[in-house]
Formats: structure tokens, C-alpha cells, sequence
């Protein structure tokens, strides 16, 4: 709180410097204050320090409290001693209307968000139980096991990009359900993650096991890579890359050196920007806006960075994630994060807090006589401010759809600054 201030009192320069004199130079003209009563301000300032710590702690609580989460569906396999299924990549449509998943069955599952929430987006106590022959509008079978999609900016979602563990890059129609496009650079080694500019949406970026990040163009004869970079100098695996959804002329990398980079498409010689601060490999980089960009690391930690200056806004923690990919997912419009964990739980972060504000379970998992299981994946549906749609994956293969509503009376808590 800023100290009281006497501005409104009239005084002369001369009676301000000669009271400020007297009070330095003759401190034996005014009383010392007694014991008892330097204890009873020390006291006074303690309850005022409590009722400040009070008035933070209600206000962080009134945040926790501004969403209520339910399950909707739940989307998994019948199939007794069905093959593992990991869930690797979950991605929404440009129209929000449809959602991809990827991941160890070698199969590209698109369903409509109709079939996934056939009670629509109402907050129910009761969840769906779907199986996914059932739920699946269609599927298309890959020679490889998937790490990454993105659908392509401007195809009207009809064209789905993926990279595979065998280091390939292909292009799917969806409407005619087969590829279109290969791409085979990286040397053979997995492909982690895969984008496309915002700016010219034909081109694309991978990043891959073999220490690079490389953009091409589909219009050239076999993708030619138009442009390639080696973030470490130790050739530390890509792990992910994102160019800027919102405005510019930045992609983002993340390392497994630990660091988050940031490179001008138009000219990739160096970084423009290093995020340095995670302690363990970085997993994911998803941007919020112009200014902000967040990261996850296999160190238990997402963090929200200031683009300009590369400094970390935020840690969030709370999540179990020292090995795994479990996924990374901003929800621009609402100010909230999702991610997955080890310990099998999704979890979701409000950016204004370094705790999470809700957490639920997935059933654990059971194979050959032992339990383990993780979320492997999320995905927020860009739409709306007061109601969204989270969608998460299991390394069982299980998929489960999650509806928030905004409590009513809570909305104007989002005009605060969250970067305190």
C-alpha cells in the first residue's frame, strides 16, 4: 500500500526545509515512544500484514472458483486385450468442429464434436460412455506409429498434416482419406512435432530426433526444405515447434537442451530470442498471444514467458511430468492451460495462478498384471468465453471430454492483470 502523502497541506519551501531540519538535528525534542507502545504498533502492523495475506489468499480462492468442470464422454475401446493405444496428439479443426487423434495404433480417428457431446455442452452429472468403433466418424490407417498433426491453415479442413516415428512427414486428404504429400528429410529419425505458418500456410516446419527444425514447401519438388536450423550446438533433439497463431514472422522451438528458441522465418541464422530457465528437456512451446509464449518441461514445470524481453512471467506447477509427453494446451480465450500427467490426471492452470484450479483423474490402467497409466495429450476447443470444451487422452487410449462453465457473477474477475 503507498505510504499517505500531505500534498494537499500548503506550505512554503522555507517552513517544509526548517521542519524536516528541526526533525533531524533535535531528535531530543520529541518523546521517545515507550516499550509498550512500539509493541502495540508492531502489533498493529502485523494484523494489517495478516488482513493483506487474508485479502490475497480470497482472492486466489475466488479464482479456483471461477470454473466448474464436468466430464461429458468418455470415449474407449471394447476390444478385450486390445493393443496399446497411446494417445500421442488430439487436435481440433479450424471450425472447431471436429477433432483429430493420433498415436501408437497407426490410425488418424476424426470425430464430430456432435458425436462426442451427444448431450451438447451442458453441464451433466452423469457422463457418456461411447466406444470408439462407434463414436469414430471415419479413421485412415498410417504406415507409422504418430507423434504429431496439425490440420493446414486455409484447406477448409480438409488437409491434415502428421510426423511419425519414422521420421516422416505426410500430407492426408481427408475427404479422399488418403495422403497427398510425403516428406522424408530428417534422416530417418522421429519426427516430434509438426506446423504451418500462419503468414503462408503452405509452408510447414518440422522438428525431429536429429537436432533440427526444418521448414518447407510442398510446392516445391519433394518438399525442398526452404530454410533448416540446429537450436544446439550438442544436436539435442526438436522436440516441438509453433509458428506465431496471432501475428508476425516467429517460430518457436523447443529442446531438448533445456531451452526454448525463437527464430524470424525470414531470417534463421540465429535465434532472435532464448527462453532459458527450464531444468530438463522442453516438451512442448504453445504461443498465447503477440507477447507471451508457454512452455512445458519433462521437470515438472509450465511456464509463461514475455516475448520481448524473454523473461519468465509465471511458473505453474502441481503436475507430475519428469519423462513423458503429456501434453500442452493454452485456451486463449478464457486465460486457462491444460495439461496432462504421470500420475495420470489432467490438469488445468488459470494464467493468473501458479496452482492448478482443477484436477481430475483418469481410471487407471491395467495390463499384464500391473497398473500405470498417463494423460498423454489435450486439446482446447477456441471458442466461446464462458463455457469451453477440454478434450484429453490416455496412454490407454482412452478419451475423455470435459465441459467448463464460468460460474455466474465471476466474469469480470478476468479484467485483473494475471501477471502480478
Amino acid at each position: 500500500m503507498p505510504p499517505k502523502t500531505t500534498d494537499n497541506i500548503s506550505t512554503t519551501p522555507y517552513e517544509w526545509a526548517m521542519r524536516n531540519f528541526s526533525t533531524k538535528f533535535h531528535p531530543q525534542d520529541q518523546e521517545e515512544p515507550t516499550s509498550q507502545e512500539r509493541k502495540l504498533g508492531e502489533e498493529k502492523e502485523s494484523i494489517e500484514d495478516d488482513r493483506e495475506e487474508e485479502k490475497e489468499e480470497e482472492e486466489e480462492i475466488r479464482a479456483i472458483c471461477e470454473w466448474e468442470f464436468n466430464l461429458s464422454t468418455t470415449v474407449s475401446s471394447s476390444t478385450a486385450g486390445a493393443v496399446s493405444d497411446t494417445l500421442g496428439v488430439i487436435e481440433f479443426d479450424p471450425s472447431d468442429s471436429f477433432v483429430a487423434t493420433g498415436g501408437i495404433a497407426r490410425k488418424i480417428r476424426i470425430y464430430s464434436l456432435r458425436s462426442l457431446l451427444p448431450q451438447g455442452e451442458r453441464n451433466n452429472t452423469a457422463s457418456t460412455l461411447l466406444d470408439h468403433a462407434s463414436a469414430c466418424e471415419f479413421y485412415i490407417c498410417t504406415p507409422a506409429k504418430l507423434s504429431s498433426m496439425r490440420w493446414k491453415p486455409g484447406s477448409g479442413g480438409r488437409v491434415l498434416g502428421s510426423g511419425d516415428y519414422d521420421g516422416v512427414v505426410m500430407e492426408y486428404d481427408l475427404e479422399r482419406r488418403m495422403p497427398i504429400f510425403e516428406r522424408d528429410e530428417h534422416g530417418g529419425r522421429r519426427v516430434w512435432s509438426v506446423d504451418y505458418s500462419h503468414c503462408d500456410p503452405v509452408i510447414g516446419a518440422s522438428g525431429s530426433d536429429d537436432g533440427t527444425m526444418q521448414m518447407w514447401d510442398p510446392r516445391c519438388e519433394g518438399g525442398r526444405c526452404v530454410g533448416t536450423v540446429q537450436p544446439s550446438v550438442g544436436r539435442s533433439p526438436v522436440c516441438c515447434v509453433e509458428f506465431n497463431p496471432v501475428a508476425g514472422a516467429l517460430i518457436a522451438v523447443g529442446c531438448a537442451d533445456r531451452k526454448a528458441y525463437g527464430y524470424d522465418i525470414r531470417r534463421m541464422a540465429d535465434p532472435v530470442v532464448v527462453f532459458d530457465g527450464h531444468s530438463k528437456t522442453v516438451t512442448y512451446v504453445r504461443f498465447l498471444d503477440a507477447q507471451m509464449i508457454v512452455s512445458a518441461g519433462t521437470d515438472g514445470c509450465l511456464k509463461l514467458w514475455n516475448i520481448n524481453d524473454s523473461r519468465v512471467i509465471r511458473t505453474y506447477k502441481g503436475h507430475v511430468n519428469n519423462r513423458n509427453f503429456v501434453g500442452l494446451s493454452v485456451w486463449r480465450n478464457g486465460g486457462l492451460l491444460g495439461c496432462g500427467s504421470e500420475n495420470n490426471q489432467v490438469y488445468v492452470y488459470d494464467l493468473r495462478w501458479g496452482e492448478p484450479i482443477w484436477v481430475h483423474g483418469f481410471e487407471p490402467v491395467s495390463r499384464a498384471g500391473r497398473e500405470y497409466g498417463f494423460v498423454s495429450s489435450v486439446c482446447w476447443r477456441q471458442v466461446g468465453d464462458e463455457s469451453c470444451t477440454l478434450v484429453a487422452g490416455g496412454s490407454d487410449g482412452v478419451l475423455q471430454v470435459f465441459v467448463g462453465k464460468r460460474k455466474p457473477g465471476t466474469h469480470k474477475l478476468l479484467s485483473r492483470p494475471f501477471a502480478r
